[in-house]
């Protein structure tokens, strides 16, 4: 009997625990599931008894090396800063891992022990980064097949609450780790654009946004998402002009976020004393200059900004309870852990709510340097209420079927990969479009 361990029982993890479980008995596999929360996990397998929950702490030495050591595959939904450790141990035991966070260059260095070992290490196999590496591979791929080659390559994802679903001023919903939205651009970005190398320092990100239309959406905003010159070599495209990947957001949030950096908050590194004991108007006041005054809170957060008191930043951290009296209670001890707990509470899904997941391709191709055509792919795919979220779905159904697929021996690939190659992405795109994972082209002549 095969052993699939899952590490992680968070919000992106049920659909493919599900999945998994549902098709143990028919493959002959035990699916394990740890995470530090034995009964969160617990909650994600109930009594099925092809599964078991398990405390799982990654710190833990002993307890890490044991449960890699005697499984056969390790599914990684862990934060990414644990993605290395895991991975280390994997190869070393020669375990297969499939992780759904970003690869690193450390990852990229066990390449050859990987193969040595004879197993895959495959990372980026979620929603963003994994359906857009995978669609994308496979428009490009159509595009070389006719003997065209890439001049613009334009990639954007997000994911956030259907159109129906709006109910919070942010317009946004956490479907997944509130830790990654809180910190999300802390790296800074790159991009090209028309041959130029553009450099987005992390307290600008969310200034440099640009309008996006989404056919059946209307008008969304994006901002640069990490490196994207990374995917310009990844993808071999030495003669584009323009390589940008992207995240998207309904109008608006850039510009709260710009200002909730400003004032300081995402900040994990330096530790409060006492910070559970304080209320949320007191931890905002320290980040507050002496010399600032004139007027209660809001107003005096509204100079240090420099934007309207009265106007709907200021309105949108109010009712995120930045200025409440109330004690913070939890605990915590940063800024960053502060806000994470603050939004997982305010912009909570909830059952009578769904979300939505938003993938889109804008691509320039060349042929004979005569004839260019434009594509755009677009993908839209919507949650359950009460049910599965579609950022679960998304994220965890990638994940499960290269498991799958590895597990019966039809994937012959070893090494450190994302699944930009058509053996990866062929059958899983292709079962993919079964579940509803379906990319809608739009091809225009230019």
């Amino acid at each position: 009997m095969k052993k699939i361990l899952i590490l992680g029982a968070g919000k992106s993890s049920p659909y493919l625990i599900s999945y998994l479980i549902n098709r143990a008995e028919e493959n002959n596999w035990f699916v394990t599931v740890g995470d530090l929360d034995k009964d969160l996990a617990q909650s994600r397998i109930s009594n099925n008894p092809n599964a078991k929950a398990i405390f799982f702490d990654v710190n833990n030495t002993e307890l890490r090396t044991q449960h890699i050591k005697d499984s056969d595959m390790v599914i990684n939904i862990l934060a990414p800063r644990f993605q290395h450790m895991i991975a280390l141990a994997c190869v070393h035991y020669g375990k297969h891992m499939i992780s759904v966070s970003y690869q690193d260059k450390r990852i990229r260095e066990l390449d050859r022990d990987a193969r040595k070992k004879g197993i895959l290490i495959l990372t980026e196999i979620g929603l963003d980064p994994g359906i857009d590496h995978m669609s994308a591979a496979l428009l490009v791929d159509n595009i070389r097949s006719k003997g065209g080659i890439i001049k613009v390559f334009q990639s954007y994802g997000g994911g956030l609450p259907a159109p129906d679903s709006i109910d919070n001023p942010f317009k946004y919903v956490i479907s997944w780790n509130p830790r990654n939205v809180v910190m999300a651009g802390e790296k800074g970005a790159q991009y090209l654009e028309n041959g130029n190398i553009v450099l987005i320092p992390f307290h600008n990100v969310f200034r440099h946004t640009w309008s996006v239309e989404v056919p059946g959406l209307g008008m969304m905003e994006a901002y640069p998402n990490r490196d994207s010159l990374y995917y310009q070599q990844q993808y071999g495209f030495e003669d584009a002009d323009t390589v940008i990947r992207g995240t998207l957001r309904y109008p608006g949030w850039s510009e709260t976020w710009y200002h909730i950096i400003r004032l300081g908050l995402p900040n994990e590194n330096l530790i409060i004393p006492n910070l559970s004991e304080r209320t949320y108007a007191e931890l905002t006041e320290m980040f507050l200059p002496p010399e600032i005054g004139g007027g209660d809170l809001k107003h005096q957060v509204a100079n240090y900004l420099n934007i309207n008191p009265t106007g709907t930043i200021i309105e949108k951290l109010q009712w995120l309870g930045l200025f409440s009296d109330e004690k913070i209670g939890e605990k915590v001890e940063t800024s960053a852990e502060v806000l994470t707990q603050l939004i997982e509470k305010k912009l909570a899904l909830n059952d009578d709510a769904c979300d939505m997941v938003v993938l889109q391709h804008k691509l320039v191709a060349e042929y004979n340097n005569t004839k260019k055509e434009q594509i755009i792919s677009t993908m839209i795919s919507y949650g359950e209420k009460a049910g599965f979220s579609s950022m679960a779905k998304s994220v965890g159904l990638p994940a499960a079927i290269v498991a799958k697929l590895l597990l019966q021996n039809k994937l012959p690939l070893k090494g450190c990969h994302i699944p930009t190659n058509p053996v990866i992405y062929q059958p899983v795109l292709k079962e993919l479009e079964e579940a509803g994972f379906r990319f809608n082209e739009q091809i225009t002549s230019l």
